[in-house]
């Protein structure tokens, strides 16, 4: 990959923030944790309930009720314990005989999720505010010696958004709100090439010391924008709504595919030595692209006041996770040895990997108790469905999770601080179960690999997860 001036930049000013990629195993790779604040009720009416500078996260229309300048920073730790059970593996190699390896270990690092955010007050009805936060990722890194290392090694993708916004309000209940999300993405796939087949099928043989397996490694970065617009409604005094829609958007992750170590059959007409059909390794890079869709969601929550100690919140967000239909590595030279022989079925296509992912839902139930002037308590809990359904793969193990919380905030009347602090367990409803094969595309859709249809890897995997969230907020 061949970063620009601007790419530079960017990861530079980002550091701290894709330093650690997150990971993310339910709700696609949208990412909870942008606050602590909202975090402590399980992100339950975030929409109708702007407690600080992070509205300008879930709903840019709640700046219009924030006074003066607000800012808002903090940080969540993420962390998925992601593992393949012993007993539910089994993997073939191209010739079907068994792979030999371990279970993978640990595929799920902690991540390290930043977020800042500062709102200003231009008038009685105006208002703007910006934000940088992680409202995507995902990674999976499995041991070298993974049994299923010939569909899987390493998954990233790290994402950072710059959200300016602004708010208007009519002054009797009512703001609207309109933002942007500009998306730095980097993404990085990895995982270890079957040679079995083309030794094995070699009609002249294998020039000595080829080894059995190669190694591909493909790296890729865009810039993509998604926009949001949000609306606010104070029924009274007690009780307000709110509503966040925001767009989807395509990225394409243009980079490098790096292979190491490939077999390949040497062509007609090859002298002698090696001469025609003989089986050797080859090394290539070759530009390649990686299709991603960012899906659309609209979110709504409510927030009631029972009595000046309880508040009561709820909210639900719609997220159009169709969009994701496959995984897709395309090279952009066909001149290239292993992009012109279209191993992912389509012209230029070196990797096919069928998703078909499902819409979702994430239904969110809250509270807060204010116990004293300066401290509350929260809780929350949360749905959160699995967009992974008929394509299971070990890259994405997923399945649908609980998700509880608990929170406290501190606040100080007189000089205006605040600290929120969170803490979250993931339950998962069932130990997912992962079955992956080659797959080509083709005009008719996507079907088995007629190239290699006796790799296989199947696993069950043991998923748990937790999470905990700093915030300090300060109004001016």
């Amino acid at each position: 990959m061949k970063p620009t001036l601007l790419t530079r930049a960017v990861r530079l000013a980002t550091l701290a923030a894709v330093a650690a990629p997150a990971s993310v195993l339910a709700g696609g790779f949208s990412l909870n944790e942008q606050s602590a604040s909202a975090m402590g009720v399980a992100n339950a009416g975030a929409a109708a309930n702007p407690e600080n500078a992070t509205t300008v996260f879930f709903n840019p229309a709640g700046m219009g009720q924030l006074n003066g300048t607000n800012i808002s920073f903090g940080a969540a730790v993420l962390d998925i314990d992601a593992e393949a059970k012993g007993g539910s593996i089994t993997s073939s190699n191209q010739i079907g005989q068994p792979v030999s390896g371990s279970r993978g270990g640990d595929i799920a690092d902690p991540a390290f999720l930043p977020n800042a955010y500062l709102t200003h007050e231009i008038s009685d009805s105006i208002d703007i505010g910006f934000g940088i936060h992680v409202p995507y990722g995902l990674a999976a890194d499995y041991d070298d010696d993974f049994i299923g290392r010939f569909f899987a090694d390493k998954t990233e993708l790290k994402a950072i958004a710059f959200t300016p916004a602004i708010s208007v309000n009519n002054g009797k209940g009512l703001s609207m709100g309109l933002g942007l999300n500009v998306l730095y993405v980097e993404g990085r796939l990895t995982k270890f090439l079957d040679n079995s087949g083309t030794l094995a099928q070699a009609p002249s043989g294998a020039v000595p010391g080829t080894p059995s397996q190669g190694y591909a490694d493909i790296e890729g970065d865009d810039v993509a924008v998604t926009f949001q617009i949000g609306f606010l409604y104070e029924l009274n005094d007690r009780t307000q709504f709110g509503l966040k829609a925001q767009t989807g958007t395509e990225l394409e992750l243009k980079g490098d595919a790096t292979f190491t170590n490939v077999a390949v059959a040497t062509p007609a007409g090859t002298p002698t030595p090696p001469g025609p059909g003989v089986a050797v390794a080859i090394d290539s890079t070759e530009p390649a692209r990686v299709p991603l869709a960012i899906p659309e969601s609209i979110t709504a929550g409510i927030r009631h006041r029972l009595t000046d100690e309880f508040t009561v919140l709820a909210g639900a967000t719609y997220s159009r996770w169709s969009r994701f239909e496959s995984l897709d590595i395309y090279g952009r030279d066909s001149s290239k040895p292993l992009t012109g022989k279209n191993l992912g079925g389509m012209p230029g296509q070196l990797t096919h990997v069928p998703e078909e992912w499902s819409n979702t839902w994430q239904f969110n139930l809250g509270g807060i108790w204010q116990a004293t002037p300066e401290w509350a308590l929260k809780a929350g809990y949360a749905w959160d469905e699995s967009p992974v359904d008929k394509y299971v793969t070990a890259r994405i193990p997923s399945s649908d999770r609980h998700w509880l919380t608990l929170g406290a905030q501190w606040k100080s009347p007189q000089s205006g601080w605040t600290v929120d602090a969170a803490v979250g367990t993931l339950l998962f409803t069932d130990d997912p179960k992962v079955e992956d094969k080659p797959y080509v595309l083709t005009p008719g859709g996507t079907q088995p690999s007629p190239r290699d249809p006796n790799s296989s890897y199947s696993a069950e995997y043991d998923l748990q997860a937790w999470s905990a969230a700093i915030q300090i907020s300060k109004a001016f």
